[in-house]
This record gives C-alpha cells, sequence and structure tokens, in this order.
C-alpha cells in the first residue's frame, strides 16, 4: 500500500501538473468510489494539492475540495498540456483508460486526470474544504513524521503501548503515513527487533528509531517511492526506492550490514515482517 513518500511524490506531481486546471466534467464508472455532488466541482478551478499521511485534498478556488484515500491499488495519473513529453508508461498501469479506470476528470486545455484502481478499495469524497481535516480520511490520523511527530511526542507513543513495536509504527490512529515497507527498513536501519514491546525501548533505542523514521522516509522521497506493487507516479511512471531496501522483501539474504546472518520473515498483524537475528537481536 503506497505510504508517506508514495503519496507525497503523487501530491508533487499533481501539484505541478493540476494547479491552474480548470474541472470541466467528471465520469464515474464506479459509483461506489465516489461521493459528493459533482455539480459542486464543476468549472471550479484547482489552486492546491494537500496531503494528509496517505490522504490527498485537491483544494479548488470555490472552497471545496476532492478528498482522496487510494488505498491499495489507486492510481491517479494526469494527461495534458503540462506533460508535453509523455514518459513511458509503468506496465502496473492497465489502460488508459482501461477497464480498470474509475473516475475521470476532464480538465480544460485538454487535460485529464484518470483514476485507476484494480482492487476498488480507494475513495473520492467531495467536502467542502474547511472540512476536510474532520472527514472519517483524515479526522483519525496520528502524528505525522516532518510535521508534529516530535521525538518527545514519539517517546510518549512508544512508552504508552505494550504493544510490539513494530504494530505500533504501522497504527495509522498513533503514527499517520508510516506503513510496512517504511517500518521494517526504519527497525533495521536503527537495530530494533520488531518483536519487542514498544514501551520496553530505552531513551537510545527511541532516538535511534525517531531518526531512523525520518531517513527511510527521506530515501523513499529521494528515489520517487517504491513501486512495489500497483502505485505510479503522477504520470505514470515508477518510483524506484524498492531497488534501495534496507530489508524489506529480503528474506533469505545476507544481511547488507552485519554480512553474517540471513535475512527472516516472519508475521506479526498480519503483514510480512523482515529483520536481521544477528543485527536486530530480540
Amino acid at each position: 500500500m503506497p505510504e508517506l513518500p508514495e503519496v507525497e511524490t503523487i501530491r508533487l506531481g499533481l501539484e505541478k501538473y493540476l494547479v491552474g486546471h480548470k474541472i470541466e466534467n467528471v465520469e464515474i464508472k464506479y459509483s461506489k468510489i465516489f461521493s459528493g455532488e459533482v455539480k459542486d466541482i464543476v468549472n471550479a478551478k484547482i489552486i492546491k494539492i494537500r496531503r494528509f499521511a496517505k490522504v490527498l485534498a485537491i483544494d479548488l478556488l470555490n472552497n471545496y475540495s476532492i478528498v482522496i484515500q487510494i488505498k491499495l491499488t489507486g492510481q491517479l495519473i494526469y494527461r495534458g498540456p503540462k506533460l508535453p513529453k509523455i514518459p513511458l508508461l509503468s506496465k502496473k498501469v492497465l489502460g488508459l483508460p482501461g477497464k480498470h479506470t474509475h473516475l475521470i476528470f476532464y480538465l480544460d486545455k485538454k487535460g485529464i486526470l484518470y483514476y485507476n484502481d484494480v482492487r476498488k478499495f480507494g475513495r473520492i469524497k467531495i467536502v467542502k474544504t474547511e472540512e476536510v481535516a474532520k472527514t472519517g480520511f483524515v479526522g483519525n490520523l496520528g502524528f505525522e513524521p516532518f510535521k508534529d511527530l516530535t521525538i518527545s511526542i514519539f517517546r510518549g507513543i512508544t512508552s504508552k503501548s505494550s504493544s510490539s513495536i513494530k504494530i505500533v509504527l504501522m497504527d495509522q490512529e498513533k503514527i499517520g503515513g508510516l506503513g510496512n515497507i517504511y517500518a521494517n527498513d526504519a527497525l533495521w536501519l536503527a537495530k530494533i527487533n520488531p518483536k519487542k514491546s514498544a514501551n520496553k525501548l530505552n531513551s537510545d533505542e527511541n532516538s535511534r528509531l525517531y531518526k531512523s523514521i525520518l531517513d527511510v522516509l527521506k530515501g523513499g522521497l529521494k528515489y520517487g517511492g517504491a513501486s512495489e506493487q500497483a502505485y505510479v507516479t503522477a504520470d505514470g511512471g515508477e518510483g524506484v526506492y524498492q531497488k534501495h531496501f534496507l530489508v524489506y522483501d529480503k528474506e533469505g539474504e545476507i544481511c547488507q550490514r552485519c554480512h553474517k546472518a540471513t535475512i527472516t520473515k516472519i508475521f506479526l498483524g498480519g503483514r510480512g515482517t523482515y529483520f536481521c537475528p544477528e543485527c536486530q537481536k530480540f
């Protein structure tokens, strides 16, 4: 599922391509993913793209916003005058438009924004801009790295939970934007076993982990996110963080730090969890 770096990469692309366009029409091919009134956004000018953890908000000049939760397989792909040179389309895009294109925004100047979603888990909602933060998509999100997740708040979060630290890192009501890929890599970088109880972390471990979270997220942003599953950028291309995974999806490989142990895979909270039994002792 796209995490903070992937969704921020999409946001940056949409900010570049969409701002200044007007929405002329909306074609809804699968109504279950959409809620709100189309009339509230037709002829409205796009002025800003915001992100709340893994959620996007397209703000309009008429004080309405389009809130988008792409979930596991959602794709937002632009075509139009602000992208004169069309890049190579990722093979993860199954037609543009295609059978998995469920919503199309028709923009002025022959611009188009496609929403594809193979699993149909994503949701798109029209709300007043002042109500974006109150929507179910956004209202329950926890503290976010690079915004309001300070080291003191992070220590407070870990100290109050006896759950495994990896489960805590992925709880969106505690920390917004962190998912399976970056939680795995952050724990490896900090040399902390993912099974360790969060409230058993000492001060040094909390500090290392906090820094490691920021470091792996910066790496994800640097490489345009990880196109591990269905994720693509706003122009239909791919990120390359998957070529720079530290431990995620490396089961059976030799640890690139200690060069002794092989990476082990277990399941925590139903999610694949990767760690080095030598570097990340329990």
